[in-house]
């Protein structure tokens, strides 16, 4: 149990020696360690997981995550443990909470970072499904695009079959006609197209011609409509037009599967709107909560340093600090007067060396000196 409240200490950024002292202060800040703990634990699940989904399909997927999610926690964990010891109780509380401010917008943007990835997770399988239905929508605008260029493309040879086509069965309606009514003619039934007359005559041979010259201008259109279409169907492929078909399900599977970070991320925002565009308040409701529980998780610590009350181990560090502060101010004096009198030193010995200099040279100089 020691080693554990001690750990949470350590995790709070509290001076241990001096928390010793003070029992009365041991829980609160057992507390707060064990808030920056937990975040940090969160942050590093968190964290893997985005990892995870980053390296999908790698052999090493596992520990990219693996290693991303401690690094990341860690960091996460080293700075909640300097925000909330830096937090100090001397000041006001306008004091403290200004001085709180810039680390408290720090711990919103930590608490908005670490809780998307579990988010993620929490709504996977809506996020699937979201998924499937883009990848689906994206496939039939594809194939609209395709279809649409090449209607454009080959707009004339489009057009040339149309009216190939409509050639086609209007001849094909005239021969039926026409062979009606020459069974007619040579059968002897009496119309306002027949003679009456029985027999293979003058008007049945007539009729047969035309009929002949309908049948060979079919057999043209016919061969002109299958050398269009012929042409037609190459360019369908060449175009990918014939290629290009909609997603069965285990596709639409597989893409939702393989789907990276920003899609998985696209779809978790696209939950709050309803197909017509309108907010989806219950989910988006739903989203919101788990990003606000992060946020507030992570301002937590803050959040208890700056409502509990200034207790003796917070009075104890401050007269540490001005211990301190004042050992640094005479440490520092110290250094300039012993700078100071070695320098003096340092002068006053090179002022005796540059003497005895001077001495020794105007003696040897007069010792030289001759008179005549």
């Amino acid at each position: 149990m020691k080693k554990v409240t001690r750990f949470f200490w350590f995790c709070s950024g509290a001076h241990v020696d001096t928390l010793k002292k003070y029992p009365i202060e041991h829980n609160k800040y057992v507390g707060i360690g064990a808030t920056i703990f937990f975040t940090a634990l969160f942050a590093a699940l968190s964290g893997g997981y985005a990892m995870y989904f980053v390296f999908s399909g790698n052999a090493f997927a596992v520990g990219f995550a693996i290693l991303f999610g401690l690094l990341w926690g860690t960091a996460i964990f080293n700075m909640d443990r300097y925000i909330v010891s830096s937090i100090n109780k001397e000041g006001s509380v306008n004091q403290q909470i200004l001085q709180a401010t810039p680390r408290i917008l720090l711990a919103i943007m930590i608490g908005l970072v670490i809780s998307r990835p579990l988010e993620l997770k929490i709504f996977d399988k809506e996020i699937r499904e979201k998924l499937k239905t883009a990848y689906l929508k994206g496939q039939h605008t594809k194939i609209d695009s395709l279809q649409r260029t090449y209607n454009q493309k080959y707009a004339q040879e489009l057009g040339k079959e149309k009216d190939l086509k409509k050639e086609k069965d209007s001849l094909e309606r005239d021969i039926n006609r026409s062979r009606y009514e020459l069974n007619q003619e040579v059968f002897g039934d009496k119309t306002n197209q027949t003679s009456g007359i029985v027999g293979y005559g003058t008007y049945a041979k007539r009729k047969e011609e035309v009929l002949k010259e309908k049948q060979d201008r079919l057999k043209t259109v016919t061969d002109n409509l299958n050398q269009n279409e012929d042409y037609l169907g190459r360019r369908k492929d060449f175009e990918g037009v014939n290629a290009t078909r909609l997603f069965n399900d285990r596709q639409l599977d597989s893409l939702a599967n393989i789907a990276g970070f920003a899609d998985r991320n696209w779809a978790l925002g696209q939950l709050s709107y309803n197909v017509d565009g309108s907010r989806d308040l219950d989910t988006y409701m739903a989203i919101s909560f788990i990003g606000y529980l992060f946020i507030l998780f992570e301002c937590l610590p803050v959040f208890v340093k700056l409502m509990s009350p200034k207790g003796p181990y917070d009075t104890a560090i401050a007269k540490l600090a001005e211990a301190n502060i004042h050992f640094a101010e005479r440490d520092k004096e110290r250094d300039i007067t012993v700078t100071d009198q070695t320098y003096d030193h340092h002068l006053h010995a090179d002022i005796e060396r540059r003497k005895q200099i001077i001495t020794a040279q105007s003696e040897y100089d007069l010792g030289r000196q001759t008179y005549d």
